[in-house]
């Protein structure tokens, strides 16, 4: 029986997998609430904050596997919330960023449930940093474009012009990449991007087993594939690359860590 008053959605940023990079009102919701609707790119570890009174539904989507279609999705968040609970969706980095959080927001109003927004750290940003690579440098890049990789190579129209960001901007971070590697070097080397420019890889940022590959453009399919790597993984390419600090890898917490367990 649904409860008069609805509840409320809190679509909610989990960060790039460390619990301790979550804010303190994302990891307050996640502690509080009614039911947690999560995707497959959160962390064990954060999910194991809630209470034992909590409803837990993993909603998440991978390429090439079974997953559950974003409508079915929809739904669970408007059926939880005239149940009169309050929902927390928790998405991985950003809910705004590649994440479909405005499909969800709209769908949410057009249902007569209250939303509210609570933003997380990216990916985009927190892989680079992990590995000591500067985002902007004032030697190196005065802009940064974030893109996703994980459109389909074979439809009519594309809405990525890689050969038009080839020269548009001083470095781009590719989000879901792996997959489409081949293609996305192709066309950024005929949009007039040096195959000797220097990229990186960054796989499972912020957690025990993440691991970086340091290459040139000309290289990057191959060496991908020839080391493994996989996703979640984010791309950076540009001469920010070059100024990576050498040696340097952020601290895991001791709750990345204990994920390894």
């Amino acid at each position: 029986m649904e409860n008069n008053v609805p509840g409320t959605v809190y679509l909610v940023g989990a960060g790039p997998g460390d619990p301790e990079l979550l804010t303190l009102k994302a990891l307050r919701l996640i502690k509080t609430c009614d039911a947690l609707v999560h995707d497959a790119l959160v962390s064990a570890e954060v999910v194991k904050e809630t209470s034992n009174n909590t409803q837990i539904f993993n909603v998440g989507k991978r390429a090439g596997k079974c997953s559950v279609p974003q409508s079915d999705t929809n739904s669970l968040l408007v059926r939880l919330a005239k149940e009169g609970k309050n929902v927390v969706r928790l998405k991985g980095g950003d809910p705004f960023v590649f994440s479909r959080g405005g499909e969800e927001v709209t769908f949410l109003e057009k249902n007569g449930i209250s939303v509210e927004i609570v933003p997380g750290i990216t990916s985009g940003i927190a892989a680079p940093i992990y590995y000591g690579i500067p985002l902007t440098h004032r030697e190196a890049g005065s802009s940064i474009t974030f893109v996703t990789g994980h459109e389909d190579i074979n439809k009519d129209k594309k809405s990525v012009n890689w050969r038009a960001l080839a020269k548009s901007s001083d470095g781009l971070v590719i989000y879901m990449g792996i997959r489409n590697i081949e293609f996305i070097v192709k066309e950024l080397i005929l949009g007039g991007l040096c195959e000797h420019i220097k990229c990186a890889v960054i796989q499972e940022a912020t957690l025990y087993n993440q691991k970086c590959l340091i290459s040139e453009l000309g290289s990057l399919a191959e060496e991908i594939r020839n080391k493994g790597f996989t996703s979640p993984s984010i791309i950076v390419i540009g001469s920010i690359v070059d100024f990576k600090i050498n040696n340097y890898i952020t601290n895991l917490s001791d709750a990345s860590l204990r994920e390894k367990k």
